[in-house]
Order: C-alpha cells, then structure tokens, then sequence
C-alpha cells in the first residue's frame, strides 16, 4: 500500500491524506463492529478507529488480538477531531501486528512507587514521564540555545577528579591506577580555567554526591550546568542567572503546551518567572524567617491545607457513593480522579506533619546557620516568583568564594530559590582572586594543598575577577513540571538504595 510513512506529531500536516503510521498500543477500548485503538509512537498520541465493515477480516483480528504494548503498523486517514489526543483521529483501512506484549506488568490502575521505579525501562513509556522528558529535553535546548546566543563556548569538565571541589564527606572514591581519584562533584574549578582560556564557557555534565539522604531532594548523579565568565562581578553574576531561567521558561511554556497540560501543571506560578527577581541579602533573609509575618504564615498555611485535606475527603466520599451506578467510562474517570485525590491528599499529610518542625527551624533561626530545605521554602512564601538571595556568612560557603570587602565576615556567594517548595535551582558566586587567601583556605579547609598547584597558577598568570554558578538540570525541571520528586526528573534515577534499572 502506497501511503506515506509520518510520525504522530506531524498528523495536522496531513489532514484528509492517507497515511502509515508505527508504533505501539497505548490503550484499547472497543464495542460490537469497532474499536477504538490509541496508538503512541514516541512523538505523540492519536487516537485510530477501526471499523470491522471498513478493514479486512485479517486486520480486524488483528484489531481484537492486539495487547497493551504491542507493536503495530497502521494505515488509514488522517481526519481532524478537536475531541480527539492532538486534535485528530486516523481511521484505519489496514492493521498490522508487528510485534505482540505479552502480560505488560504496568496497567492503567494506580501502581505504587516503588513498583515503577523498579519498572522504570517500562514506565517511560506511559504519559506523565513521557511528558516530563519531552520538557527536560526542551529545557536542555533552551539552555543550549541561551548561553550560546549570548556568546558562551561550550567546555567539558572531567568527570575523574583528584580531590574534592564541594567538601570531602559526598565523595564517591575509586581506585586510578594505584592512586586514588573522585567522581566530580562540580565542573566549576576547570571551568574557571577554561573561562580564563576563552573568557565565557559553560559545562553541562553528571555529577556525584555521596550524601546519605533519601529526601524528595537528593540524587547521587544529576546533571548540572556551569557557567564561568571572566570580568563578572556578582551583580553580573546575578543578572546572567535571572536572564537564564527567564530564558527556559519562556521556551519550555511556548513549546511544551501539550506536555504541561498531560501534568495538569498550574502555569500560574510558571507565568511570574518573567518578572525581575527579588534580591534580599541574607540578613534581610534571616529577619523574615523569623518575622511575624511568617508566623502568620504559618497559621493561615495550616488553616489552607485543613480545609482543602476536608474538601478532597468529601469529594471522594461522594465519588465512591457514585461508582457501584456508574458505566464502566464515568467509573474510569471516578478511579482516576480517586487516584489524583489520594496523591494530594499524602502531600498535605506530609506537609501538616512537617509544619510544626518548619516552624521552629524558621523562628529560632541563627544568623551563621545554614538555610535547610524547609527555610528556603518559608522565604519563598513571601514572594510570588523566584527570589535571589545573597551576601552569604562564608563559614558555610565553598574555599573559592570571595569575601565581602564590605564586610569580612561574608562571602560574595548567591542562590535562586524557586517558588512553590522547590528551594535552590542555582548556587555560585565571585570566586576568589588573590593567590594567598586561597592557599591559606585550602589548607584551613583540610584539603591537600598539592591537588591545587594547577588551580593556584589560574591566580599566579593574570588574575581577573569572576564568577560562575550552577544550575541543577533535575531540580529544575521538577519546578518546571511540578514533580513532587527529583526520581521522576530523570530517566534512570541514582539514589541511596537505587543502582537498577
């Protein structure tokens, strides 16, 4: 059959036209005479109606036979259909079996976590992580397309290293060839050698984290993206990453409707990305942890999550009254909304459980400390967007950072804090330029001052100032997308007590 071959992305190009597409059964539903087959083939979902009348009795077998999962070859017509997945349908004249599933372990119902993430090679295949890869691919072009439209060149940092660049404790340690070598933590010290090479570059690689932590928060490989730029102060530093991230979101909300719908992602707080960032310095930081206003906070957020945790309860009280009357379609629908319901309903238990303990870190914060997670989501309940806070106490910052010559005891340190719980997305700073003050941190840092000498010699042979920063590919596009967890920002997560798939 002389039809032309497309993928499911490009169907509106072909409306009215005979077409064949391939791939496999997403979801089967049908009646006496006809069946309704939804098809993905890794672009997209469409909806395929076969017609027993309208096909040949060996594609209509083919039609009853075929399993969630299998492999198909389809011909028919493109027809438009705004109800329809894509706004269109094919109406089948032929059906092929290429390759038939067999008990495929992951079904419409609710699976738990843990049973897809064991099934992750499988799971990727349905629509929400479809959809969140799809965005994670366009944040990484945008990214891409940012730095190089602003005259940055890409570098490659090693991924063996000879010592620590973010403290010696998260280091995963191997065996070199008789010596002992680190996965990478950062990109950032070869970056600053590679920006006083071609002035403005950035690294976009894996790196590790040995931190014992299970939180929604940590992985032990993630990918991050660092930027290096010679003659940037931190106010430059500052604007680069605003310009950066308003740069992502513009270009992943332009060109991933489809995808952000499939997630049911609130654009709302995605929309303020495109005002200027709030700047507050650290201590205007710790005042407002421990202001009134957050108390405040405290109490109408607690009084917002008790009634929203009792209007989903009744809703789904009133569901389940419904479902033993309900057609086999609306009871689909009354399991799905269950399913979502049950999922935000754990996210507000959670939230109410940890109030009380984010309450007390937020009022009996000290200045010198450290924000934890909860800290840099209470900060963001102030504002409606992103926010950037610097001028950090550097007795928690990185060897690397400069001081404040207006104030000794901080250094020129800053990070971008998401809205909506998602905490730091970007973190870096001025780097320190004089030659003695590194050599005396690195030693008060309990480094080996020896794995440094090259690092030295970028303040021995023409020292300028600079910055640099990182942003964490997953972190944002879990704020991107909404995702509660970091292991759904990635194809393959790496966690404490996850190696497979």
């Amino acid at each position: 059959m002389d039809t032309k071959s497309v993928s499911i992305e490009n169907l509106s190009k072909c409306d009215g036209q005979s077409v064949k597409l391939q791939g496999w059964l997403y979801n089967k539903r049908g009646s006496k005479g006809l069946y309704f087959l939804l098809l993905r083939d890794g672009s997209g979902l469409v909806q395929c109606v076969v017609n027993q009348s309208e096909v040949e009795e060996s594609a209509w077998r083919v039609a009853e036979e075929v399993t969630q999962e299998s492999a198909i070859r389809i011909h028919g017509t493109v027809s438009q259909d705004d109800r329809q997945h894509g706004g269109y349908e094919v109406h089948v004249s032929d059906l092929e079996m290429i390759s038939k599933s067999e008990d495929y372990p992951i079904s419409p119902k609710e699976h738990g976590v843990d049973f897809l993430m064991n099934h992750r090679h499988l799971w990727l295949r349905s629509q929400q992580p479809w959809a969140v890869l799809r965005i994670r691919n366009r944040v990484i072009m945008a990214i891409h397309g940012f730095f190089q439209s602003q005259g940055f060149v890409q570098m490659d940092a090693p991924i063996l290293t000879g010592t620590a660049v973010e403290g010696t404790s998260t280091l995963f340690e191997m065996d070199y060839f008789d010596t002992t070598a680190y996965l990478t933590q950062s990109g950032q010290l070869h970056g600053e050698a590679m920006a006083m090479a071609f002035g403005k570059i950035y690294t976009f690689g894996p790196t590790f984290r040995a931190e014992k932590s299970k939180t929604r928060r940590h992985l032990t490989e993630f990918w991050m993206i660092e930027p290096e730029m010679a003659f940037f102060d931190l106010e430059m530093n500052m604007d680069l990453a605003e310009s950066m991230l308003q740069s992502i979101v513009k270009n992943v909300m332009e060109l991933c409707e489809s995808e952000l719908a499939i997630l049911q992602r609130d654009l709302e707080p995605l929309k303020m990305v495109s005002n200027p960032f709030p700047r507050i310095t650290y201590d205007t930081a710790v005042e407002l942890l421990q202001s009134r206003e957050t108390a405040k906070m405290f109490d109408e957020r607690q009084r917002n999550l008790e009634a929203e945790l009792h209007s989903l309860d009744t809703e789904k009280e009133e569901k389940q009254k419904r479902w033993g009357q309900a057609k086999k379609g609306e009871k689909r629908r009354i399991d799905t909304r269950n399913n979502e319901i049950q999922k935000r309903t754990s996210e507000i238990d959670e939230e109410l459980r940890n109030l009380p303990s984010w309450r007390e870190s937020a009022q009996g914060f000290e200045w010198g400390s450290d924000f934890g997670g909860s800290d840099e989501t209470v900060l963001t309940w102030h504002f409606d967007g992103p926010i950037i806070v610097h001028r950090f106490p550097h007795g928690f910052k990185a060897f690397y950072m400069k001081r404040d010559p207006e104030d000794d005891r901080l250094a020129l340190g800053m990070d971008v804090l998401a809205p909506e719980g998602y905490g730091e997305i970007v973190g870096g700073g001025e780097r320190a330029t004089d030659l003695a003050f590194l050599e005396k941190q690195v030693k008060e840092h309990g480094l080996p001052p020896e794995a440094f000498r090259w690092y030295f010699d970028l303040r021995r042979y023409g020292s300028v100032p600079h910055s640099g920063y990182g942003l964490g590919l997953e972190r944002t596009v879990a704020w991107i997308c909404g995702l509660h967890h970091l292991r759904e920002a990635i194809p393959f997560a790496r966690t404490m007590d996850r190696l497979y798939p």
